[in-house]
């Protein structure tokens, strides 16, 4: 056979073999405009962010395996990026959308961004991660669903419905910044939204969503607020939870949920009822002045306004906690591979490294800072995870300058760049200890994590009799509450650099966040991707030759 002759067959072979790669794993395109507009969320004009003239933003609506592909024109005036809270970008922290792993997209400019969703069906949302310009929009909800082949434990509903609630601002997210820079809290908040509205709860408002009486619906509740917990509630209606971040649970049933910041569930609420409108209600947690507010279901063909009636919120962080130990995976249930959920037995694999992460809040210069362990984040001016690639770590971080035991006690609190080092496929126990008054709220990107325990108290190794090593959650957020601490294990399989963060945004804006850093020691394919083509470069690698790419 000539070399034209195998040269033409080679590439017939490849265009064949990529056809069949897209064929299995379809694409989805989508083309974002940002930009600013008037928004009157709480009825007084205020500039907010919006994709496409969209407030929220639009859902992706995406399947297992979905190859995601959303080229961003940013049209404001500060740099944008967006991070995809609790989709798992295996091998490749590149997409992940904060300024540890990206250089930002700057005004005027545009960036595509190209991820996988993999073995995660479930509920998430997005929203732009760069200074507080999530308390202008730019979020909106993101589904994977499950492909046909992988059945889930409940039939298919009539509608699936996303909704999105939060705390909001009445001033513009460059305000808030501000009174951040200057030293200050942003406060309180002034209301809250669903699905960016607030409601009246006098009858006349719209309704949100519509049901058919005596069929069953899927409600994907995500809190992406800033700062406040919040009870979700639908009036007269019991919410049956299937599903949160990413995982199916034990089908309990509920009044009431506490969802906190960055948290998702997904209910099924069957419309068994009075063919009349309802109320969902949603208001917040573990506050001093309670903020609620409402929006509408309404049965078909119903013209009678739902009752004034709203159903009372539970009392008290004690009530919270039981029901995060009524949280329980799902062992039966089919993961995204043709296997249980169950088959991974966590619970049996020994601990290679325990981390203890305290949260605190000081001055560092006369200024409001927050801290992990003593340590108050500051970004570099090129993103941690280019100089890693690039082989200039030394010339902008340090990596562990937390230990993983701190001290007793803090007594200062200094602004580096925060990374720790974790080798690639240990299996880590964290504890975020929460020695303050408020509740708190954790996040890890690139990653599941098993929700081993939350507890009053301090964390010693003894308390480890209590971890549950059965069935405990799989899932990317977990909350703390007040003088308390929580326990989560994983194992560090996803090479990349991994945003650990608070999910209070004021907290993860003046520092309450890190970076862990999980290199591949065979420089290999198989473990991470090479830097897309399309990366942009920034700060001291703009320039640079790119680095030897790995290979398998």
């Amino acid at each position: 056979m000539g070399r034209g002759v195998m040269l033409i067959s080679l590439v017939c072979l490849l265009v064949g073999t990529l056809q069949v790669v897209r064929s299995e794993d379809p694409y989805l395109f989508f083309t974002w405009n940002v930009t600013y507009g008037t928004i009157f969320p709480l009825g007084v004009p205020q500039q907010g962010i919006l994709i496409n003239g969209q407030f929220p933003g639009p859902n992706i609506n995406s399947t297992t395996n979905n190859n995601i592909v959303i080229n961003v024109f940013n049209n404001i005036d500060q740099p944008l990026l967006f991070t995809w809270s609790g989709v798992q970008h295996r091998k490749n922290s590149w997409q992940d959308g904060v300024e540890g792993t990206m250089c930002p997209i700057l005004p005027g400019t545009n960036f595509t961004y190209r991820f996988q969703v993999k073995d995660q069906i479930g509920s998430y949302f997005y929203y732009p991660s760069t200074a507080m310009q999530r308390a202008a929009g730019g979020f909106g909800g993101l589904r994977v669903n499950s492909r046909l082949l992988i059945p889930v434990p409940y039939a298919d509903p009539e509608d699936d419905y996303t909704v999105l609630i939060g705390d909001w601002y009445a001033k513009s997210h460059t305000a808030l910044e501000k009174f951040l820079e200057s030293g200050r809290s942003i406060g309180r908040p002034q209301g809250v939204l669903i699905n960016g509205k607030a409601g009246k709860a006098d009858g006349k408002d719209e309704p949100l969503f519509t049901m058919k009486p005596g069929k069953t619906y899927k409600y994907r509740i995500c809190n992406i607020g800033l700062k406040n917990s919040l009870n979700f509630r639908i009036q007269n209606h019991k919410m049956k939870l299937v599903e949160m971040e990413g995982s199916h649970v034990l089908q309990n049933v509920y009044d009431s949920l506490d969802v906190h910041v960055g948290q998702c569930y997904a209910v099924l609420v069957t419309a068994d009822q009075k063919p009349l409108d309802y109320y969902m209600v949603a208001s917040t947690r573990f506050t001093k002045q309670v903020l609620s507010t409402t929006g509408i279901i309404r049965y078909e063909g119903s013209k009678v306004q739902a009752s004034p009636q709203l159903p009372a919120a539970p009392v008290g962080w004690a009530w919270s906690l039981n029901q995060f130990r009524s949280f329980r995976w799902n062992l039966t249930a089919s993961a995204a591979r043709p296997n249980p959920q169950g088959s991974y037995r966590y619970g049996s694999i020994n601990i290679t490294r325990t981390i203890k992460l305290v949260n605190s809040a000081n001055k560092v210069d006369g200024k409001l800072r927050y801290a992990i362990s003593g340590v108050s984040h500051v970004d570099t001016e090129t993103p941690l995870k280019l100089v890693e690639y690039f082989g200039a770590a030394d010339k902008a971080f340090k990596y562990n300058i937390i230990a993983d035991e701190p001290p007793a006690k803090i007594a200062n609190v200094i602004k580096e760049p925060n990374v720790i080092n974790i080798t690639h496929r240990t299996f880590v126990e964290i504890i975020f200890e929460n020695h303050e008054k408020t509740i708190q709220s954790w996040h890890l990107d690139g990653y599941s994590f098993f929700a081993v325990a939350i507890e009053p108290g301090t964390w010693t190794p003894e308390k480890r009799k209590n971890y549950n090593l059965l069935d405990a959650v799989s899932r990317h957020t977990i909350q703390v509450f007040p003088k308390s601490w929580a326990a989560i294990m994983l194992t560090f399989d996803n090479c990349g650099m991994w945003n650990v963060r608070s999910e209070m945004w004021e907290r993860r804006y003046l520092g309450q966040q890190l970076y862990a850093s999980v290199l591949s020691p065979a420089h290999s394919l198989r473990d991470e991707y090479n830097i897309p083509d399309n990366t942009p470069l920034c700060g001291i690698v703009k320039g640079l030759p790119l680095p030897k790419p790995y290979t398998i």
